[in-house]
């Protein structure tokens, strides 16, 4: 007998429901080839209403006391943490997630609804100096009302979370869009949040059959009472949503691609080095929008630091997340892993070393490391966005420097050295939004303004930021006693 798969459903003014005609699609397990989820297909009309009910709760969410929002806020993040063994099961299911991966995703998402929880009595406005007599004029910060957020599959519950928490902490309401690829990890998200008592239509949860993506999206950002939009994923979909958000003029939050340089100097202590950039390069099978990508090396150190990451890798197998028994997991799909061999191949074929791994099994991918990279190899310049990494040879500092800027992404980067004002120098000349000294690609921090430049994007989440983007900044005066006109 066939196994019966339960369709997850939509979520639009606090209940769950099907789809428009009950329709659905099916997120496959990367490994298995089974059936991962199968979830509610949403159709214009599906999502139409979801901004609505986001439209209708948005007065009573945007007058609630800042200490009952904080203390809704707070206890979002308790039940997110109490469903940690479903995000597990989920994440596995989906994506192809580790355990670590996956609890690591609830530990920081639950402090960034911690760290959103204090954001209510931190929305700051100002008293001008007028020229007028009489006049007190006042910059005020206000919520702007309905939020679109769209996240993606590769850390699921840090950026679900990440898209939601700063836009209802400064009183907005939300419409979320799942990624296709993890539509069942997203909406435990949303779960956790109403078992936590948010009221209704505060949040809601649009999943979409990826086909049906372009119209849905534009739906929702033309919808009139969307204010915001806030998107991470690739910079190929990053240039759709801005040129849609620009069209219907509607502010765009764009987190997107990225090809982090590591940058290691000549008197950098080796050992520290490779287990930075070893984590930063294989961690979540390096699908990270930080992960390090490019490994700079500077001078003779090179030759010495690309041996050891290379026993490093070695030492880091990859297998079925399921059964837990290796640190690293699948990559996301076969279509993933298509893609990455054919990186490779041609990196080899042009004159790069293979260091260790390039062997791949299905979705399984053995950590991988390539040396003597050059510009003519498509993996210099293309996101990877797998368990590669390379090492492109710089002769020095000011040829590292020129290498780890030849890039369209902008994101995050590291420098090691144990000159630290020499390392905060190189650093100063990175054109990323995140640079981290003696410290991997791979860091995030709730209260931290994380985002990129150049094709990585623009706008920040994180801490003040994230006030910043998510309300509207008003100058209110009140005028004094009787006022003279000149007609």
């Amino acid at each position: 007998m066939d196994k019966v798969v339960e369709t997850i459903g939509l979520v639009i003014g606090g209940s769950e429901c099907p789809a428009e005609e009950a329709k659905s699609f099916d997120r496959i397990n990367p490994i298995s080839g089974e059936i991962a989820t199968r979830a509610a297909a949403a159709s214009i009309e599906d999502a139409t209403r979801a901004a609505d009910a986001a439209s209708d709760a948005f007065e009573d969410w945007a007058a609630m006391a800042p200490a009952a929002r904080r203390k809704l806020l707070n206890a979002c993040a308790d039940a997110l943490e109490a469903k940690a063994d479903d995000f597990v099961t989920a994440m596995a299911n989906e994506t192809g997630a580790t355990e670590g991966w996956a609890r690591f995703n609830v530990g920081l998402a639950a402090e960034m609804l911690r760290e959103a929880s204090g954001i209510p009595t931190r929305i700051n406005g100002e008293i001008i100096p007028s020229n007028r007599p009489g006049s007190l004029a006042m910059a005020v910060r206000q919520p702007v009302g309905v939020v679109f957020s769209m996240a993606p599959w590769n850390a699921p519950v840090i950026l679900g979370v990440r898209s939601i928490a700063a836009p209802l902490a400064c009183g907005n309401t939300v419409v979320m869009k799942t990624s296709e690829m993890c539509p069942h990890t997203h909406k435990l998200i949303v779960d956790a949040m109403y078992e936590a008592g948010l009221p209704k239509g505060v949040l809601n949860l649009i999943s979409n059959a990826p086909d049906d993506a372009p119209d849905l999206v534009e739906t929702l950002i033309a919808h009139p009472s969307v204010r915001r939009v806030n998107f991470t994923g690739s910079t190929r979909v990053g240039r759709i949503i801005a040129q849609t958000a620009a069209k219907y003029l509607k502010p765009a939050l764009l987190e997107l691609g990225g090809k982090a340089p590591f940058v290691v100097l000549e008197d950098a202590d080796i050992e520290q080095a490779v287990a930075a950039a070893s984590f930063g390069a294989f961690m979540n099978q390096g699908q990270i929008c930080m992960s390090t990508e490019r490994i700079v090396t500077v001078g003779d150190i090179g030759d010495a630091f690309s041996e050891a990451l290379g026993e490093k890798a070695k030492a880091m197998p990859a297998g079925d997340p399921l059964e837990g028994v290796c640190p690293l997991g699948s990559v996301v799909d076969e279509t993933a892993s298509h893609r990455l061999d054919e990186l490779v191949r041609d990196a080899l074929d042009k004159g790069a070393v293979l260091v260790s791994g390039g062997e791949i099994d299905g979705t399984i991918m053995q950590a991988t490391v390539l040396d003597h990279v050059t510009p003519a190899m498509r993996i210099y310049g293309e996101e990877s966005f797998g368990p590669v990494v390379t090492i492109v040879r710089a002769k020095d500092e000011a040829e590292a420097v020129r290498i780890a800027n030849d890039s369209e992404y902008g994101l995050s980067a590291a420098v090691f050295g144990r000159d630290v004002m020499r390392a905060m120098s190189v650093a100063r000349r990175i054109e990323s939004g995140i640079c981290h000294i003696n410290g991997p690609t791979v860091h995030d921090e709730a209260q931290m303004p994380f985002g990129g430049v150049k094709a990585s994007g623009y706008g920040r989440f994180g801490g003040n930021a994230g006030i910043d983007e998510f309300t509207e900044l008003r100058w209110i005066t009140i005028q004094d006693g009787p006022l003279h006109y000149p007609i």
